[in-house]
């Protein structure tokens, strides 16, 4: 939410209309507390609403791509035809090789529903970093539907728009517009919500609906207010698992959480000394105490089972829902995961020895720490991934909210300008020296607690120390007109 309660021109009668401010008879913290929270709200919203509404813009587009992509890849994410049996995977990977004979093969997304391609991950020369060639086969042929570059699971234009959402296509520098909106949107909207719900109105019933009978700015306010509070709940959740992958931000709450025992687990798919799939040629001792002319044999191929047998020991071990499988590497064996997130959730994992299909470690979603699956869930949440498309319709909801929030509060500000003096000007922010209003035991625990949370969040600390030394300047260059 943002700048609902700075629009409020006070009336002296004003206390007899409908949905007025709240006036306590014995001044306490709240009265003394609001005019400062006015005078926050009033900036954040000025000065930090563009970024949210580009969020919000850019959100909305990406809650979308999930289905899109359904539609403009439905040649290369859907076989023609289901058949009674699917060719091993192994033949789907000889195809797949074929097709990017330059490529090298790191996972194996087998088909994960009757109707569904079967995705060959690979790596390959001219890439980015942090993007793959994935090959869609036919699991029932072995035909290539297509080949597309691709980000994670994110295939061409979800992986744009994802880019999009978090940095506007500006690389590092851009990511920081994400991480300032992100930072704000949580103080925004509970300032907000502490704004709207400490108003004195005529009927309860307005404090979750709008007042159809307002006119003007007060019929902007009420929706503006009777919309923030039924969206607040999903904005601040928004805001915190944003943060959780921000640059700064993120950084400490992944410490806090690795302090806390709630860093995410994985499976270890390191094999034994000795194993005969581990085994690597003695470069550095090659020929070494051999007679003169002779040569060191050849060290034997390494034993691997195929993947067709390593999933098959996987899903023995109940790894079953959706598999994502990654082939093995040096002294490392096969590793399958579920990557089923909608819920309820399969995210066990097993590792397999390629020499003889054992499983060498195995880690079970329900064993993961409780903060580490809630912040699973977060950004799963986030990403519109947990409950599908209920999920992404939501999300896009609260980007519409967000975009008609931030219209109402300018709308707002707009109205409240002096017209009689000035054609063109700007509404008036809340009065300055507000924080001297409040007592200073409400004041130093505040001020405490604000430079803990700027320090923690580095973006929101960095841009309120800016919002202060430009209220400061302003005040000082007002302070000398008027003198």
């Amino acid at each position: 939410m943002s700048l609902d309660e700075v629009q409020d021109v006070r009336t002296p009668d004003a206390a007899a209309t409908p949905d007025t401010p709240a006036a306590p008879s014995k001044p306490g913290a709240w009265a003394a507390l609001r005019p400062l929270l006015l005078r926050m709200h009033f900036y954040a919203g000025v000065l930090i609403a563009p970024l949210l509404f580009l969020a919000a813009a850019t959100g909305l587009l990406y809650a979308g791509s999930w289905q899109a992509e359904k539609i403009i890849y439905s040649d290369e994410l859907t076989v023609s035809e289901v058949s009674e049996s699917t060719v091993p995977l192994s033949a789907q990977l000889t195809a797949a090789r074929a097709t990017v004979p330059d490529g090298k093969v790191v996972g194996v997304w087998p088909a994960p529903d009757a109707e569904a391609t079967t995705r060959v991950i690979m790596e390959a020369p001219g890439l980015a970093e942090g993007q793959t060639r994935t090959v869609f086969v036919d699991p029932y042929s072995a035909h290539v539907n297509g080949v597309l570059t691709t980000e994670g699971d994110a295939l061409p234009l979800r992986a744009w728009l994802s880019e999009f959402h978090s940095s506007l296509q500006l690389g590092e520098f851009g990511r920081n517009y994400s991480e300032l909106a992100a930072s704000w949107l949580w103080v925004v909207a509970l300032g907000g919500l502490a704004l709207w719900i400490g108003r004195r109105r005529s009927r309860k019933a307005l404090l979750v609906l709008p007042d159809r009978a307002a006119t003007g700015r007060r019929k902007t306010l009420s929706w503006h207010g009777a919309v923030g509070l039924w969206a607040v709940a999903g904005l601040v959740a928004l805001s915190a698992t944003g943060l959780t992958w921000s640059k700064y931000a993120g950084e400490h709450i992944g410490r806090v959480q690795d302090g806390l025992g709630g860093a995410t687990p994985s499976v270890s798919a390191a094999l034994a000394p000795g194993s005969a799939a581990g085994s690597d040629e003695h470069a550095g001792h090659a020929g070494h105490g051999m007679p003169e002319g002779m040569e060191m044999p050849a060290a034997p191929a390494a034993a691997d089972i195929g993947i067709d047998r390593a999933v098959a020991a996987a899903r023995a071990a109940g790894v079953t829902h959706e598999l994502r499988v990654t082939l093995p590497a040096k002294g490392n064996g096969y590793v399958v995961k579920e990557q089923d997130k909608q819920l309820p959730v399969h995210l066990d994992s097993v590792s397999v020895d390629p020499a003889d299909g054992r499983i060498i470690d195995e880690l079970r979603f329900a064993d993961y720490p409780v903060l580490a699956k809630l912040t699973r869930f977060g950004i799963d949440l986030h990403m519109g991934k947990t409950l599908g498309l209920a999920n992404q319709i939501a999300l896009g909801a609260l980007a519409v909210a967000v975009m008609f929030l931030v219209f109402w509060g300018y709308r707002m500000w707009w109205l409240r300008r002096p017209t009689k003096d000035r054609t063109l000007s700007a509404g008036r922010p809340q009065p300055r020296g507000a924080w001297r209003k409040v007592p200073p035991a409400v004041l130093l625990p505040l001020a405490a607690v604000t430079a803990v949370v700027g320090w923690f969040v580095p973006m929101l600390g960095i841009s309120l120390v800016a919002f202060l030394v430009v209220d400061v300047v302003l005040g000082a260059i007002a302070a000398r007109r008027a003198a």
